[in-house]
């Protein structure tokens, strides 16, 4: 079973950050492997290869806006992102996220007390984020049990699975 507390490196991103950003259009048909390799690539060229299993995306307001682009999570997930704090999420990007098992979190003020590189420690239940770099802590809103159940699964397919097989 997956942990409701993570702890990984921080990328901070602004505020605005949508879809097409992490899943440009010229590449939406390809697969998952092709996909991956230009996410952020126009706002961070370098993220998708200096990006790590466990990395921590931080973002301002609006994350994941735009299109309903399910693939934006997906290839998040695939370059090894253990999770989103975001100041908001778009409601698309949240329920994308929770159905590929991309844990996301609404955590107002995140997006000030975060720099690039820094260390955080995320807890899904308590609704809780540090920075463990500066020792600054934020409320966030909980994950619900049944997001939580979702995330620990490996995301809804893998629930229907579950379902199926039993």
């Amino acid at each position: 079973m997956a942990s409701d507390v993570l702890r990984g490196r921080t990328w901070r991103l602004g505020h605005d950050v949508s879809t097409d950003v992490l899943s440009p259009g010229a590449y939406a048909v390809d697969p998952v492997e092709i996909r991956k390799l230009h996410v952020l690539e126009s706002i961070i060229p370098e993220f998708a290869s200096e990006v790590e299993v466990g990395d921590i995306i931080v973002a301002g307001r609006n994350f994941g806006c735009g299109s309903s682009r399910e693939t934006a999570a997906e290839n998040l997930k695939a370059l090894g992102v253990a999770c989103v704090v975001a100041e908001s999420l778009s409601r698309l990007f949240m329920r994308n996220a929770i159905a590929v098992g991309l844990p996301a979190l609404i955590c107002t003020g995140a997006h000030i007390a975060f720099d690039d590189g820094d260390d955080i420690l995320v807890d899904l239940a308590a609704g809780r984020v540090i920075n463990t770099t500066n020792g600054v802590e934020i409320p966030a809103d909980p994950l619900p049990e049944e997001m939580r159940r979702i995330l620990a699964s490996g995301g809804i397919l893998a629930v229907l699975r579950n379902q199926v097989e039993a």
